[in-house]
């Protein structure tokens, strides 16, 4: 870390889910100069607040976590906006890097770049095999073109750009609003919640046969702390643990956590989205280091301590709106 630790450092989104942890890590690591870029201070839609961000920052390295982000149901509800929001934000994030003469610049696209039907594991040579799964594809598409962006603009301006493609994210931190949280912290909220209640039965999207790959978010923030130390290629990389689960499995798993021993119902006519995702991790193991040391009934343990902790200390009013 020591070439770090004398840099000025801006993380976009460095008030959210990863960005924290991130921001977390940079300082234990004896990174004193760190910029958090959050959106209340910044809309990173508009070129005008994205150079005025590198105006008040001054960056040396950028390490770009801001994004649109939400479940499936909220990305099938609101296509275009999950489309035109990150691909204005990652391109205009970049181009703002490239004109301030940044040195470095790391940035996170996401496993919804993969093909609908790309072999299991995902290789990152696979990522052009096909088209996304369809749910997915406007926030997946608007991702991939990071990658893109980042190849031109290294050929065109030798910009040192590294995108990483992480797993699907959780832990404490993460969103538990019904209306935009992803997996784990929906399932563990309507478990608990069903238990309180008394419920006989929670409802559950999909066939339940479908697969993911689940990254603790400490794990997260270790491989990208990393990548921004060591890794200096064209070439995306994996980031995960390599441990494909069912949704079936999960939900078992987070019902024994939560003590929910009643129903599960579950509902075909909604989508699953990608059949089976789990990903190559060789690339970022061999080219810095990067392993996963948090196992999933581990890292959901840890995550459920944290949102009994924040539901005891602050209860979550479920009529609020949230803007993911």
């Amino acid at each position: 870390m020591s070439w770090l630790r004398d840099k000025r450092i801006a993380v976009t989104g460095g008030g959210g889910f990863l960005g924290s942890h991130v921001v977390r890590r940079l300082e234990e690591r004896g990174c004193r100069d760190v910029f958090v870029v959050r959106s209340a201070g910044y809309d990173l839609r508009r070129v005008d607040h994205v150079l005025r961000m590198y105006d008040d920052a001054h960056p040396d390295v950028v390490i770009h976590l801001a994004a649109k982000v939400g479940g499936i149901a909220l990305i099938a509800d609101w296509p275009a906006e999950f489309l035109y929001d990150n691909l204005m934000i990652g391109a205009q994030v970049m181009d703002g890097a490239r004109r301030f003469g940044v040195e470095k610049f790391v940035s996170t696209a996401t496993v919804c770049c993969y093909p609908e039907d790309a072999p299991v594991p995902l290789r990152e040579e696979d990522l052009w095999a096909g088209y996304p799964e369809e749910t997915n594809a406007p926030y997946g598409l608007a991702k991939k073109m990071l990658i893109v962006q980042a190849q031109a603009y290294r050929r065109q301006y030798g910009l040192n750009a590294v995108t990483l493609l992480p797993a699907n994210l959780y832990g404490p931190g993460a969103d538990f609003d019904p209306e935009t949280s992803h997996v784990i912290p929906a399932l563990i909220r309507k478990c608990l919640d069903a238990v309180n209640g008394g419920d006989d039965c929670i409802e559950v999207w999909g066939s339940g046969e479908a697969s993911r790959e689940f990254l603790y978010v400490d794990d997260a923030a270790e491989a990208v702390v990393l990548a921004t130390e060591r890794y200096n290629s064209a070439e995306p990389v994996n980031v995960g643990n390599g441990r494909e689960v069912t949704i079936r499995e999960l939900v078992q798993m987070i019902a024994r956590l939560t003590g929910f021993r009643r129903r599960v119902a579950w509902d075909p006519s909604r989508p699953d989205g990608q059949p089976r995702r789990c990903l190559d991790t060789s690339r970022a193991r061999r080219e810095f280091g990067f392993t996963a040391r948090t196992a999933l009934e581990h890292g959901l343990h840890r995550t459920l301590q944290w949102y009994l902790y924040e539901r005891a200390r602050a209860p979550i009013d479920p009529n609020k709106e949230t803007v993911s």
